[in-house]
């Protein structure tokens, strides 16, 4: 039997123990005083949500877009951030990209350290004006409703009171924490996808607070999403009368989507489906122009890169000579794929959760969706981790939108401790 140590050499190994970090350390417990703290920003965060879903905020209603930056904007100031109001001038301009989108708020929070670490969230919904009359934000038990709470204005609120609660321990050890958050990301980031991109490459680590999912869960991987668009232009002629002397567009369609059903991939993870066609305008008329439009997913950037070579040598091939057939592959959203680093991270991170005696899984292969974190991923020296938001269900869904109340504090002693850990070089970034 080994000989026993007096106590306060145990307590001494035990309080060692409990500030040790490395990338492989793992606390029997949660650390006391980022616990109390997180549990202290538990009835704020409700309110801030509140706040947030109280303004309605779509994609396409700029000026609600700019009302809930300009609050956002007040919060980070009055956390000590240096807040800039970003509205964007280089617009990736998408088929369904408005005219104008909305801007994205930007703040720089300086530290004593080192390191550097970005938190990025959007404030837009996929939801029309006026809808809020009808659905408030509300709690019921365990859960708090709300159009947009659960995509993404909760992520919001989580970095909101993440930074308060660094704050409140007074804790500055992070050279520069950078946050932005999106206003266009429901119609693909056309606006913020470079700053995105520009900000991301410079970071230690980029964490993005997306839903968590029902089940705690932390995400490395995503498919990317793509569009293509297919273009018939033919000639129109009685289809009684004088059927010869058009160039019937909708057969031409017809033939390129028969040759064109073929790219997908399934075991590579790359999908090509057409989904949208449209031709002619009278019964009697030949068609003289047809469309269609396919969605395209993917694991990696290069099969989308490939996938719109491909499209485009294909469609050289035409079944009427005189037809002419034009298509645009658009890359909405490129795959985030999980690296080395990010699998490291996302492992401290479940040991962080363990702390609190709760599971939490890594989902490392990508299922589907898109997320803005690929956009940071691009450029990335360091990884890009994305759910770290509170668990939830419902986006996009009118009168079903919710998070799980219980999350809040266990997400925000995650995110807290996260950026703690990477600032102290006890979280592995390699």
């Amino acid at each position: 039997m080994p000989f026993p140590l007096p106590r306060p050499h145990i307590l001494r190994a035990a309080v060692a123990l409990a500030f040790l970090g490395g990338a492989h350390a793992a606390l029997a417990a949660p650390v006391a005083a980022v616990h109390e703290a997180a549990q202290g920003q538990k009835q704020g965060m409700l309110d801030t949500m509140r706040d947030l879903v109280n303004i309605e905020s779509g994609s396409k209603d700029v000026e609600g877009v700019e009302r809930i930056a300009a609050l956002i904007g007040d919060r980070l100031k009055a956390l000590g951030g240096k807040v800039d109001i970003i509205k964007p001038t280089d617009i990736f301009r998408l088929d369904d990209t408005p005219e104008h989108v909305g801007p994205m708020v930007h703040a720089e929070f300086k530290g004593n350290g080192q390191k550097k670490i970005m938190l990025i969230a959007h404030m837009d919904t996929v939801y029309r004006n006026g809808m809020l009359r009808d659905q408030p934000f509300r709690i019921d038990g365990e859960r708090a409703y709300g159009l947009g709470i659960a995509d993404d204005k909760h992520g919001v609120a989580t970095i909101l009171h993440t930074l308060a609660l660094l704050q409140k321990m007074d804790f500055k050890d992070y050279g520069v924490i950078t946050v932005l958050i999106n206003g266009d990301e429901e119609i693909s980031s056309p606006g913020a996808r470079d700053t995105i991109t520009r900000l991301g490459a410079d970071q230690d680590a980029v964490f993005s607070f997306e839903g968590g999912g029902t089940e705690p869960r932390l995400t490395l991987a995503t498919s990317g999403i793509g569009a293509a668009y297919l273009n018939v232009q033919g000639k129109t002629s009685h289809a009684g009368a004088r059927p010869e002397g058009g160039v019937n567009a909708l057969y031409e369609l017809a033939h390129q989507l028969l040759q064109l059903d073929k790219l997908s991939k399934p075991e590579e993870g790359l999908k090509l489906n057409w989904t949208v066609a449209q031709a002619g305008t009278n019964r009697n008329v030949i068609p003289g122009q047809a469309t269609a439009q396919a969605d395209a997913r993917a694991l990696k950037v290069s099969d989308f890169d490939a996938l719109s070579r491909t499209l485009q040598e294909r469609v050289q091939k035409k079944l009427l000579p005189d037809s002419k057939v034009t298509v645009k592959f658009e890359v909405r959203r490129p795959p985030l794929e999980a690296t080395p680093a990010s699998r490291a991270l996302a492992n401290h991170g479940v040991a962080i959760y363990k702390e609190l005696d709760l599971p939490m899984k890594v989902i490392d292969r990508a299922s589907g969706g898109g997320t803005d974190a690929a956009f940071a991923a691009l450029k990335a020296r360091g990884p890009v981790i994305e759910g770290m938001g509170l668990s939830g269900f419902g986006a996009h869904s009118n009168d079903a939108e919710y998070i799980q109340i219980n999350s809040i504090v266990p997400r925000l002693y995650l995110a807290a401790r996260m950026i703690m850990d990477i600032s102290q070089d006890k979280a592995p970034l390699k």
